[in-house]
C-alpha cells in the first residue's frame, strides 16, 4: 500500500511542487491544507504516515501546527519546510517533535532522502 502524505503549505504552487515530488515517488497524496488551522483539522481526519509543513503561514504557524499534530499524535511525523535562514524557527519546530526540514527551494531528490529518513 502506498504511504500517504498531507501537504500543508499557503502557497498552491509549493503544494503543486510537492504533489508532483510525492507522487512520481509514488505516495498517495491524502490531502493538502494552507494554514496550521487546517492542517491539524486534516491530520486528525486523514491519519497519514507524513506531513510536509510550511513554517511560515496565516492562522497558525507551522512551529504550532507541529506542536497540536504532537499532542494529538505522539506517533505523527512531520517534516518542516524552510526558506534559507529560517534555522531558529526550523530548531523550534524540531523541539515541538518534527522529524527533520528540507530547505526551500529543494530538489526532488532531496525531498525523497529527507522523507525516507524521516519514516526510518
Amino acid at each position: 500500500m502506498a504511504k500517504r502524505v498531507l501537504i500543508v503549505d499557503d502557497a498552491q504552487f509549493m503544494r503543486d511542487l510537492l504533489r508532483d515530488i510525492f507522487e512520481q515517488a509514488g505516495w498517495e497524496v491524502a490531502g493538502e491544507a494552507e494554514n496550521g488551522k487546517q492542517a491539524l483539522a486534516q491530520f486528525q481526519l486523514l491519519k497519514p504516515d507524513l506531513v510536509t509543513m510550511d513554517i511560515v503561514m496565516p492562522l497558525r504557524s507551522g512551529i504550532e501546527a507541529v506542536g497540536d499534530i504532537m499532542a494529538s499524535d505522539p506517533a505523527a511525523r512531520v517534516v518542516m519546510c524552510s526558506a534559507l535562514g529560517q534555522e531558529s524557527m526550523v530548531m523550534e519546530a524540531v523541539n515541538a517533535g518534527a522529524k527533520d526540514f528540507i530547505v526551500k527551494p529543494f530538489q526532488a531528490e532531496q525531498v525523497l532522502r529527507i522523507v525516507k529518513r524521516a519514516m526510518a
